[in-house]
């Protein structure tokens, strides 16, 4: 099929799944922060003016961690987002903490012993995924409602848009010509604002940021942009809706682009595969199409828990490469070090780089935004190499 209607959604850093996101990822920060090589797995549940958090951590004898710590960070991290509600306001809001030592049963799995190389946290299958149809190599649907967003949130954090509220959804619907996108069809935005705001001002607001965000031409008609279609959206946020860590994973990947492994992001140290070798599948697939080897690239990987090495590794160009799949497969094998450990260093997984990730998407973004060091996954160093290692296979 050439020609056809594919949509996408995204949500702000105040739904309540991404207040649960952006919290686990503070916590995954602080551990790593006091110890590089902290082993985390933090779940998060927000409701109306309560946290709870529940999990596990590893950190060696002698670093210590209170909860007094883990609540302040909390507390701050909502405060960034804006929330100083009613109901979720993060000076007034219970913090309940559950996180324990980890199992010693998973550790010994995952531990490098002796001649035993550091193993995968857990069994799972992860997909990297890329195509050439925006220069972040996104998939555009997705790309432009995570922008959309952005612009939204950059309103309300600056004060030129104080009637806004943190929570906020939107859709794109794109018409897709000959296999390429060129135009919105559809648009939906839900975005949360103060009591007795006038909904009209608000759809003329959110169309003009939509218009600048669009390429030139792909702007719909108004009467096929949506913005609150239930009429009103005051109450939102943890108040509204209850959040859980890992709820986003389509939003966080390629919007339905991609097949999805199924594990989530947020709160897992980089030791968890869910998470690293998903930016690494992420970081190959983008090399690839960036190479102009391929327009569109897709990748799986999968691991057995207590296992270093990948029990399959998959490459699919969708019919658009320029050599076969089991070349630029053999190739990138030679080119990296797909074990836990090769990979976490290869990216340079074991800095506190987490938070940023937590809403707008992981992937599509530039290394080094917002925080040193972040989105390493998004790099284009393996370009030269890939090629060279192609022309010799082929």
């Amino acid at each position: 099929m050439k020609d056809y209607l594919f949509t996408s959604e995204s949500v702000s850093e105040g739904h309540p799944d991404k207040v649960s996101d952006l919290i686990s990822d503070t916590i995954v920060d602080l551990m790593i922060n006091k110890f590089p090589y902290a082993r985390v797995a933090c779940e998060t549940l927000v409701t109306t003016n309560k946290v709870v958090l529940a999990g596990e951590y590893r950190l060696p004898d002698g670093i210590k961690i209170t909860n007094d710590e883990i609540e302040q960070k909390v507390r701050q991290a909502v405060k960034k987002i804006g929330y100083e509600q009613e109901g979720f306001h993060w000076e007034k809001m219970m913090v309940d903490c559950f996180l324990h030592q980890q199992s010693p049963d998973i550790a010994q799995g995952v531990d490098e012993t002796g001649n035993k190389d550091e193993g995968a946290g857990d069994q799972g299958l992860m997909f990297g995924y890329a195509t050439d149809e925006t220069d972040s190599l996104m998939p555009a649907p997705l790309f432009y409602s995570h922008l959309l967003l952005k612009k939204l949130s950059e309103i309300r954090h600056a004060g030129s848009a104080p009637f806004l509220g943190p929570d906020s959804k939107s859709q794109l619907t794109l018409e897709y010509e000959n296999n390429i996108p060129v135009k919105a069809h559809k648009i939906v935005v839900s975005t949360q604002h103060e009591e007795g705001y006038d909904q009209d001002k608000l759809k003329d607001l959110v169309m003009e940021l939509a218009h600048d965000v669009l390429p030139e031409g792909w702007m719909c008609s108004k009467e096929n942009f949506y913005v609150n279609p239930t009429g009103r959206f005051v109450v939102g946020g943890p108040d509204g809706d209850t959040g859980l860590t890992g709820r986003k994973i389509v939003v966080d990947t390629y919007g339905g682009s991609s097949p999805h492994g199924g594990g989530a992001f947020s709160g897992k140290d980089p030791t968890k595969v869910d998470r690293s070798a998903a930016y690494m599948t992420r970081y190959l697939a983008k090399n690839v199409v960036a190479s102009k080897i391929a327009k569109k690239c897709t990748i799986q990987v999968a691991y057995a828990i207590g296992m270093p090495n990948p029990f399959s590794f998959y490459v699919n160009t969708h019919n658009t490469g320029m050599v076969e799949d089991n070349i630029i497969k053999k190739c990138l094998e030679k080119l990296v070090d797909l074990t836990p450990k090769g990979i976490r260093n290869h990216l340079d997984l074991n800095n506190p780089i987490y938070v940023p990730t937590s809403a707008y998407g992981h992937f599509g973004r530039t290394p080094n935004e917002i925080t040193q060091g972040s989105f390493t996954w998004e790099k284009l160093d393996l370009i030269d190499k890939l090629l060279e290692e192609i022309g010799k296979n082929s």
